[in-house]
């Protein structure tokens, strides 16, 4: 009898481009005064550019300036980056951690086991269950989500919440609060589902009715928050609607979109105020809607950030009709806006970033969260870490009236709280890109004097 033999194929075959080209990474600090220059050659591949400007944003650097081409099979690009400061890269590990991670062997989650002390995304989280919830937002709603895994025993490893036109999305990390191991028992994740699908169900004419996921492996978490809000479309939202018109013009987003006879492309025109990964927060979108960036040129222009990108779909079209055009506008838009609060840097409301520091214990976030609620603050933004047995938290805040928050309820907070857990309050800046991202990063936030006062 005849015997078939299938040709051999080698499953390092699709590695093969990257084998005989590896990528080519330089960290340059001498060819400018002010800034580091990250230039990186390599095969071009599909998300490539998401992957490069995470790893610099995880690092929490600022890009100032960037040149981007990957047209013709090849990735050629050029980053002017500084720290939180505004300074050169002067870490060595850092400059090394980048020339790994961009490198031949760069795999990021090798990468981070090789240095467990640099908190990236949420990789150092260690064993825990991941708990994705979205649903319509209103005050007290973090509280009740903390109540429900605090009476679960489920003790909360790490949190980021989202708010965007009236909609919420969190990814929250737990582990049983007695083995802090994973939490894979099918009738504790199936009553926690169940009592938090009833509080996210929120009103009866609510048309998008909240959801849950659970997993049990990693995530990024910032791409995995852009991603949920798109899913649940929150960029056709009106919540703030009536807000908009309020904002000063100056500090609209202002986004086109015109086409490239020449070259076959689209290019995406984006102006608005100056931030820390608002570069990542853009490409991060057009690269989940199914468009690749071709070419791309990022400016800073004192408070204002100018960025141009000629992309095309995965399917080789450009965006030909207007409603394709509006919506990748609407998208972007949503992107610019969702970790910026809608009013903080764009009115002269602001919320007020508190900043707390404890002894980490179950509960811990339900009575923070209480306390909030129960002062009549609501949180556009969280971000909850735990390092070793220390819980740092920081909550965007404002009144739930939508009002500055006053000092009488600064100082209830303080006597309420400050007796137990360390206990800082800054308003959100307004004019500077630089401090709106000190200590502010994924999951880990570093507090630089609050933490080493509080740990000495």
């Amino acid at each position: 009898m005849a015997r078939v033999c299938w040709p051999y194929f080698d499953p390092e075959y699709e590695n093969l481009s990257t084998r005989i080209n590896p990528p080519r990474v330089s960290v340059d600090n001498s060819s400018c005064s002010d800034c580091t220059l990250v230039k990186v050659d390599s095969v071009n591949k599909p998300g490539i550019l998401l992957e490069v400007v995470q790893i610099l944003t995880d690092l929490d650097l600022i890009i100032t300036k960037a040149y981007i081409s990957s047209d013709g099979g090849w990735f050629m690009d050029v980053f002017h980056v500084t720290d939180q400061q505004g300074k050169k890269l002067a870490d060595s590990k850092t400059i090394d951690y980048i020339e790994k991670a961009l490198g031949p062997k760069g795999h990021i989650t090798d990468v981070l086991k090789a240095w467990p002390g640099k908190r990236v995304g949420v990789h150092s989280v260690g064993d825990h269950t991941a708990i994705e919830l979205i649903g319509r937002d209103r005050p007290g709603l973090l509280s009740e989500i903390s109540a429900v895994l605090a009476n679960l025993h489920f003790n909360v490893v790490a949190a980021e919440v989202w708010t965007h036109n009236r909609r919420i999305a969190c990814v929250v990390y737990v582990n049983d609060n007695s083995t802090c191991q994973p939490v894979d028992d099918p009738n504790r994740l199936s009553t926690m589902e169940e009592q938090l699908k009833n509080i996210l169900r929120g009103c009866e004419d609510d048309e998008k009715v909240g959801r849950t996921s659970f997993s049990m492996g990693f995530t990024h978490v910032d791409r995995r928050l852009h991603q949920m809000l798109f899913a649940d479309r929150d960029y056709e939202g009106g919540g703030l609607a009536n807000e908009v018109d309020h904002y000063p013009p100056c500090f609209q987003p202002k986004i086109t979109i015109e086409r490239c006879e020449e070259k076959g492309y689209s290019v995406v025109s984006v102006r608005c105020k100056d931030r820390a990964k608002l570069m990542f927060d853009i490409v991060c979108t057009l690269t989940d809607m199914q468009y690749v960036v071709f070419h791309a040129t990022i400016s800073s222009d004192g408070p204002y950030a100018s960025q141009e990108y000629f992309i095309r779909h995965m399917d080789g079209c450009t965006l030909d009709t207007e409603g394709e055009k509006e919506r990748v506008i609407k998208c972007i838009d949503a992107a610019i806006r969702r970790r910026v609060s809608e009013v903080s840097n764009y009115h002269e409301i602001q919320d007020l970033r508190l900043e707390l520091c404890a002894k980490d214990r179950v509960g811990l976030l339900s009575e923070v969260t209480r306390i909030l609620r129960e002062n009549g603050l609501s949180v556009t933004r969280a971000g909850v870490t735990t390092i070793g047995e220390q819980a740092m938290n920081v909550f965007y805040v404002r009144d739930s009236s939508g009002n500055p928050v006053d000092i009488k309820t600064i100082e209830a907070l303080r006597k309420e709280i400050g007796h137990t857990t360390m206990f800082n309050v800054k308003k959100v800046p307004t004019s500077s890109k630089a401090p709106e991202t000190k200590g502010w990063g994924k999951t880990s936030f570093f507090f630089g004097n609050l933490l080493e006062r509080f740990l000495a």
